[in-house]
């Protein structure tokens, strides 16, 4: 079912982005284009294209809520911190990971640093 909505989602998502750039540019929103009664009028004349702007971006929504829905019924009810526990404590016999060759993975401690660095020669 979330598969099928996920598909009627982008579907609807590329016509509404195709529709949208159909639209002529009135240019409202920066002061140019358009005459007086264009877009400025009380009641603006809506065409073909403008319905179905409105009518995609409403089942784009539509289709944006029913997948939040699902996903939420899908999700697990409980949180990574409700399933810790008192009885979880760190162990204190850490073992220090080592090669197969013997050699430490940890970087050595301040007692096997040398005095003094090394010469240049």
């Amino acid at each position: 079912m979330e598969n099928v909505v996920l598909v009627v989602h982008l579907i609807i998502a590329l016509c509404l982005i195709g529709i949208v750039l159909l639209q002529r540019s009135e240019g409202g929103g920066l002061g140019m284009g358009g005459g007086a009664g264009d877009a400025m009028s009380a009641r603006g004349a809506a065409s073909a294209l403008s319905k179905m702007t409105w009518i995609l971006a409403i089942a784009f929504i539509i289709t944006s809520l029913t997948l939040t829905v699902l996903a939420r019924k899908e999700a697990n009810v409980s949180s990574v911190v409700d399933n810790i526990t008192a009885t979880d404590t760190v162990d204190d016999t850490v073992t220090t990971p080592v090669l197969p060759s013997g050699e430490s993975l940890l970087p050595p401690s301040a007692t096997d640093a040398p005095v003094a660095p090394p010469s240049v020669d």
